[in-house]
């Protein structure tokens, strides 16, 4: 089949998969819910329909298999759960390349090497507050020690009340990656939706992803005095305004070094009219890709906190919430992901990735790589999320090419 046909099949697909598990507010494929259940039926049944052989691991994750000359393997995946009023292409446009490329790439064809494909679960993390979820599980960094004690962020019910009514086991987690283990992976790779406007503006439809942002979260906290609304301003202890303007500041570091500072959560107390806040904790978000980089504008970060505590005569707390240091793809990978690219458009274009993927968890213990295609407009977890067609197609017929270098094998005209 032309590279062309499979491309235009694969939208054909997605758009299939966003009828059946959208409303009129987007993607409802949240993980562990009866949309998200659907998501993962429609996977089995289009690839038992391939003649590939199916199944569900004991992280939740959806597998098939379609077997090559040798047991060494490729992984091609991404992940089949939304946000909540989610768009269409977020995950699911690599989970989908995946089975196009085994449903009809490899129709008629025996491949060097074994593909697998796989829908991840849980990456989005919005049940159990925890990213990558399945990914993790069967890289071995998330354990049962990790889960069971969580409990599900909307309705409290336990991590393994929720998995049971989904026939998992939570103390058996950890199977998912002993059986991943013992494959003979040579590459993982993923294609995803940009999530930002870069590529759109600098009119490219596809690039190769060569690492990922580092990340650091912490809570930082402000405690002075709550006061009468009608005390003088200047003589307030005032925890937000040291927040606010501790958040001004992290704008500026960001700018500064080519970065990424976010302050997404804000909790004042008591939180009335009528009382300037003595409490105030913000959340702060932190990437960048250079470690060097990282180092800085997290102590920047912290100085401009006691700097706008001390003038405020206040005291001001850290607390961690999760750290993770920036990662580079396998060379060769990246080597091979930008011939495609060019192979395909007629020029190179790399980049690397602010937010976290699947990919993440699977470069620790296999190599790995990533593709974005285009966003336009450059949003994403909504339902205006898009990637115009021309675009889609294009990046689809790029990350064929790539999918073709690992196989080992040539399927597409």
């Amino acid at each position: 089949m032309k590279r062309e046909q499979i491309a235009k099949n694969i939208v054909a697909d997605l758009r299939e998969l966003a009828a059946l598990t959208s409303d009129i507010d987007g993607a409802q494929r949240i993980a562990w819910t009866p949309t998200f259940k659907k998501a993962t039926e429609w996977f089995a049944q289009k690839m038992q329909a391939a003649g590939a052989e199916v199944w569900t691991d004991a992280a939740g994750n959806s597998w098939a298999k379609f077997a090559g000359e040798s047991d060494e393997c490729i992984v091609i995946g991404s992940h089949l759960d939304s946000v909540p009023d989610g768009g269409w292409l977020d995950g699911a446009l690599g989970v989908v390349a995946g089975m196009g490329i085994g449903a009809y790439g490899l129709a008629d064809k025996k491949p060097a090497k074994t593909l697998y494909v796989v829908g991840w679960a849980d990456e989005e993390g919005v049940a159990f507050g925890k990213s990558c979820l399945g990914s993790s599980a069967v890289s071995g960094i998330v354990t049962s020690k990790d889960v069971l004690p969580l409990s599900h962020q909307e309705n409290g019910r336990s991590f393994s009340d929720v998995w049971h009514e989904y026939g998992l086991d939570a103390t058996k987690i950890g199977e998912a990656h002993t059986a991943f283990a013992k494959l003979p992976v040579k590459a993982y790779l993923e294609l995803h939706i940009e999530q930002a406007p870069l590529l759109a503006l600098a009119h490219k439809s596809v690039a190769c992803v060569y690492g990922v942002c580092g990340c650091n979260r912490q809570y930082i906290t402000f405690r002075g005095q709550q006061g009468h609304c009608g005390s003088p301003v200047a003589l307030r202890q005032d925890a937000f305004i040291a927040a606010a303007q501790t958040t001004l500041d992290l704008r500026e570091i960001a700018l500064k070094y080519d970065s990424y500072c976010t302050v997404g959560n804000i909790e004042v107390k008591p939180d009335l009219t009528t009382i300037s806040p003595g409490y105030c904790r913000i959340s702060l978000d932190q990437r960048s890709i250079k470690p060097e980089t990282m180092q800085i504008i997290v102590a920047e970060a912290k100085a401009a906190a006691q700097k706008h505590s001390q003038e405020g005569k206040l005291t001001v707390e850290f607390e961690p919430i999760w750290h993770a240091e920036p990662i580079l793809f396998d060379e060769q990978l990246v080597e091979d992901c930008n011939a495609a690219v060019d192979e395909e458009t007629g020029a190179r274009h790399s980049m690397y990735s602010a937010p976290l993927h699947d990919a993440v968890p699977l470069n620790a213990v296999v190599p790995s790589v990533m593709m974005f295609t285009q966003s336009d407009p450059g949003i994403s977890h909504c339902k205006e999320e898009n990637t115009p067609q021309p675009q889609l197609e294009e990046a689809i017929r790029a990350f064929i090419r790539l999918a073709e270098k690992e196989l080992g094998t040539k399927f597409a005209e």
